[in-house]
């Protein structure tokens, strides 16, 4: 076990993989917001993104103070204007989180993303500026 799996001691709900699962293969939501329960230290889905959804509704489910995880189905149009979509993570721990949360979400981040087999591009942001749809677009095609 690696020493940031032990210290995290974190544990992922089913549902998070179920309803992952339910995105990727079904694609019955644009996206999932998860958030560790802080008396559990559980990883739980706060919120599902209906298929009809965008990008911007998702960046408004993310608090301005909480650290969170999420995944976004992205569909985009590549530069030879073939239709694409990839599953894309985000960590988000806005620099005005507790200290604390941030820890606990930067040592866990890694083993709950094994947990979602299937997510193509990675993206860490600690403002809404350095998540913009532009640069998830930039790096989902790259």
């Amino acid at each position: 076990m690696e020493q940031a799996n032990a210290l995290s001691g974190i544990a992922v709900g089913d549902e998070c993989k179920m309803k992952f699962l339910e995105l990727k293969a079904k694609r019955n939501y644009r996206f999932i917001v998860f958030k560790i329960e802080e008396t559990s230290y559980q990883v739980v889905v706060e919120k599902l993104g209906q298929p009809n959804e965008k990008y911007d509704d998702l960046v408004a489910c993310l608090p301005p103070n909480e650290c969170r995880y999420a995944v976004f189905d992205l569909d985009f149009t590549t530069n030879e204007n073939c239709q694409k979509s990839k599953i894309v993570f985000i960590a988000w721990a806005p620099d005005s989180s507790r200290i604390r949360s941030k820890m606990v979400y930067a040592s866990s981040k890694d083993r709950f993303r094994k947990e979602l087999d299937g997510v193509q591009v990675e993206l860490q942001a600690t403002d809404l500026s350095e998540m913009s749809y532009d640069i998830v677009k930039e790096r989902a095609i790259s």
